[in-house]
């Protein structure tokens, strides 16, 4: 009898075994098979037994079907695509899965044939377990994305080869679909109670909604999961839910007016993020994006589980990747986690299912609890045997010095202090050397129509992660109008020697109205000349274009063309998936000359199509980096239509800890010089000094304590000099008492672990407070000089007067009360001099005795 793990192994072989009439050999089939992770050992308690179920969400599967052939399988014996759904079947048991929701871009181009199979092979690991699945054409799974889909021919249309009725109808829970066949429904039962998967397809027309309201209708009662490829979007910094023209109209046009539609899933947009919505109802639906196309390896096998606790009234999801926990453990990188634990990749929410549908399902109730947590034991199946290497983590910059220096650094352009149109007088200042940039007057170019005003300052809704916060904008660009930035003609940027390696980072977006015919193949970024100069060879499309530059296809896929030091070789390019527009992209190109490879990172991830045989980077001497605009036969032209952000170039291959997207180090902050101890009672002035990041601010805070005495000393600050050092004079605050404080370096709203420091100011010595004063009067043609003391202790005193004509002891005059006394000077006139007040105490049990001494003035 098989074990559950090796039964998964056996859907694998199956999957392999497919492939391999292409032509594998069986050593590489064998690779994938034995690289399988141990097998699982759940060890979720139940303990917390309830009515739960797993709905499973299959995410944009695209590159998992372009690449299987030649790249996975060579490598790894089968996909990602094939591994999702072999643990899906293998686990569907043990995780209640009682269906699967694909939501589109199945292939990445619908045109051919290998990556339909590849995508057959996987899904048919699901018809035969069986595991019930809708389905959905995306924009690459259409013979036409710019159409509706009732403008497709249906007979045409891959999908509906390859996943349309016919293969849909073998299905338990299918139940129809729309007249294109695109759009298809399905009612599966779960702990009891039914549910609709309503998978609505790419591009949707007014009747496709019309129909889906009628698959509603005629199900009055049944709760809707409605999943369609695009819906909600993601903003700039990776996070937020933004919406798109296509999600407020379906909302409006079939979401809000139908309360049995409780929550959405879409791909399409690359990331994770949600948010939730009320209906005409008054009720929250549920909105979520799914995508994780751009990340490594197209994806890296990433799926949602959404476990449904019917009796504890929630919905959590769990994004996990059978796929990392399959591949040898020698293969595996940072970039491979079994797990995503971001705040839009593992949550739960509160849903009272029962008050939730009660307005059209008054029956629906939880099943038995029976089931332990889902969620849990799918984290245990994924976790199980697996090691791996940590993750390679970043968050959101403190202010614009929060970015790390990197040595070799030739130049690094940042827009933060400029404003509004980029004019003749603006300088794009290069942060690490002399390498500014400035705009070409748009009358020196041969651009067709562009004025200064194309070229703007933007503060708003840039790239999350980068710390300059500004980028350079280009408006109403195409091949014939355009702008450009561009290097002096001496600066030391232009002859940098990069043959031996490079990294080039840059952060780029297409503007929301970018289109294919005016923008395709513009560039953002080009180290300007010509090819056929310096000794490339010949080639039918770019023999006279720049030695290197990034930009954007027609398709709107990142190309990074350069030619290698050895001109002779020719060119080599990179190639990113589908880039959206009006969105951010972090574009690092890294180029290794020892190991000859140059790779293509797009917001931290390598692509699936980098160039190989390639060492260093050749030039045209003397010529200029622009921004903004492509170099063709010695001359500007096809403007980029976007931003262009912060932008650096550095003379060697870096890491991802080293680039744009990560902080700067504060962890060397030190305290070299702190008071300590007790400090005496009249200390006036107490001195901190050390070092730490230049331009950090150093923050003196009371600690986190309960025993802490005197807060008086926080809020004070200072800002580390250029040379990494730092002091703090402190004069305010002093008071008597232990002194608990932290002091931390910070850049903006990101700061250093704190340093701790610990010091008393001791009491002030146990005193009598008595207030003397004196002066001279006439009484009756006498001078008499008078005294007055008054107590101003807690306690009473005895006080002796003392001047040059007499002495008065007065005894335990009380607290606040005044002792006065007039001498007689027996003589016509007094020279200045002074009283002397002898004032004796008990303080505390301690006897005190203070002098006092008052001047008065002759008379």
């Amino acid at each position: 009898m098989e074990t559950k793990s090796h039964t998964w192994r056996r859907i694998l072989r199956r999957s392999v075994a497919a492939t391999a009439t292409a032509g594998l050999t069986a050593g590489l089939l064998a690779a994938g098979a034995v690289s399988a992770s141990a097998e699982p050992t759940p060890s979720a308690a139940d303990s917390d037994l309830a009515s739960r179920f797993t709905l499973a969400v299959l995410p944009d599967t695209q590159f998992y079907a372009r690449y299987s052939p030649d790249q996975f399988v060579p490598r790894y014996g089968t996909d990602p695509f094939a591994v999702q759904t072999a643990w899906l079947a293998e686990n569907a048991e043990a995780l209640h899965i009682p269906f699967v929701a694909h939501l589109g871009d199945i292939v990445d181009r619908a045109g051919t044939r290998h990556e339909w199979e590849a995508a057959d092979r996987a899904m048919k690991t699901l018809d035969d377990a069986p595991l019930p699945y809708s389905i959905l054409p995306g924009n690459h799974d259409v013979t036409n994305s710019g159409v509706l889909d009732t403008q497709l021919n249906p007979a045409n249309e891959p999908f509906n080869q390859w996943f349309g009725p016919t293969r849909a109808a073998k299905q338990s829970t299918y139940r129809g679909s729309d007249p294109t066949g695109l759009s298809q429904y399905h009612i599966f039962e779960a702990e009891g109670q039914q549910f609709m998967s309503l998978a609505i397809a790419w591009n949707s027309s007014d009747a496709t909604l019309a129909w889906a309201q009628s698959v509603i209708d005629a199900h009055p009662t049944v709760p809707v999961i409605l999943s369609t490829h695009a819906l909600l979007g993601i903003g700039a910094d990776q996070v937020s839910p933004v919406e798109s023209r296509e999600s407020e109209r379906m909302w409006d046009k079939l979401i809000r007016g139908n309360d049995q539609i409780f929550l959405t899933l879409n791909g399409h947009f690359h990331g994770a993020t949600r948010q939730v919505k009320k209906n005409d109802f008054g009720h929250d639906v549920h909105q979520v994006l799914i995508d994780y196309q751009m990340a490594y390896e197209g994806g890296n096998g990433y799926l949602g589980l959404f476990e449904f606790d019917l009796t504890n009234n929630t919905l959590s999801l769990e994004t996990g990747s059978p796929w990392v926990v399959f591949k040898p453990r020698e293969t595996l990188t940072s970039y491979d986690q079994p797990l995503l634990d971001g705040q839009h990749q593992r949550f739960t929410l509160d849903l009272d299912f029962r008050e939730r549908f009660s307005g059209f399902a008054p029956e629906f109730t939880a099943g038995s609890p029976d089931e332990p947590s889902l969620t849990q034991l799918a984290r245990d199946i994924l976790l199980d045997g697996f090691t791996g290497p940590d993750p390679i983590t970043t968050e959101a910059p403190g202010n614009v010095l929060d970015y790390p220096a990197v040595e070799g650094t030739l130049a690094h352009w940042r827009f933060n202090g400029l404003e509004d149109v980029v004019g003749p007088d603006t300088v794009v200042p290069d942060v690490v050397g002399g390498n500014d940039l400035t705009r070409v007057a748009p009358a020196d170019t041969n651009a067709v129509g562009a004025v200064w005003e194309d070229v703007t300052i933007e503060k708003a809704g840039v790239h999350g992660f980068s710390s300059d916060a500004a980028a350079v904008c280009f408006d109403n660009s195409s091949g014939s109008r355009f702008s450009y930035l561009t290097t002096a003609a001496d600066a030391a940027i232009n002859d940098a020697d990069l043959t031996r390696g490079y990294t080039i980072e840059t952060f780029v977006k297409m503007d929301a109205d970018w289109n294919a015919a005016d923008n395709g193949w513009s560039k953002a970024l080009v180290r300007t000349g010509n090819r056929s100069k310096i000794g490339a060879p010949w080639s039918q499309w770019d023999y006279t274009a720049s030695p290197t530059a990034l930009g954007i296809s027609n398709l709107r896929e990142f190309q990074f063309t350069s030619i290698p030091a050895q001109a002779s070789r020719g060119d080599r390019v990179n190639w990113s998936g589908e880039i959206m527009v009006d969105s951010w992209s972090h574009v690092a190109i890294v180029n290794d000359a020892d190991a000859g490879t140059t790779t293509m990172y797009v917001d931290g991830a390598p692509v699936l199509r980098n160039a190989i045989n390639t060492a260093g980077m050749a030039a045209d001497p003397g010529m200029p980096w622009i921004l903004g605009a492509d170099w063709v036969d010695d001359a500007a032209r096809n403007g980029w239509h976007g931003c262009i952000g912060e932008t650096r170039i550095i003379d060697r291959p870096t890491t991802p800890d080293e680039w744009l997207t990560q902080r700067a180090d504060l962890s060397g902050f030190t305290v070299d010089e702190a008071p300590e101890g007790t400090l005496a009672a009249d200390v006036s002035s107490v001195r901190f000094a050390g070092t730490g990041f230049p331009g950090a601010e150093v923050r003196l805070a009371p600690a986190a304590s309960e025993t802490r005495v005197a807060a008086d000393l926080g809020g004070a600050e200072t800002v580390v000099r250029a040379d990494g050092t730092w002091e703090l004079e402190v004069t305010e605050g002093l008071r008597a008492g232990s002194h608990e404080l932290e002091l931390v370096q910070a850049l903006g709203t990101r700061s250093s672990a704190p340093v701790r420091i610990d010091f008393a100011i001791a009491e002030p010595a146990a005193d009598l407070d008595v207030a003397v004063s004196s002066q001279t009067r006439v009484i009756a043609g006498t001078q008499y000089v008078t005294v007055v003391s008054t107590n101003n202790s807690p306690v009473p005193v005895e006080l002796t007067v003392v001047t040059d004509f007499g002495t008065k002891r007065f005894a335990a005059v009380r607290p606040g009360a005044s002792a006065s006394v007039a001498f007689n000077s027996r003589a016509a006139t007094v020279a200045a001099g002074t009283a002397s007040v002898t004032a004796t105490g008990v303080v505390d049990g301690e006897t005190v005795t203070v002098v006092k001494t008052a001047a008065y003035p002759a008379s």
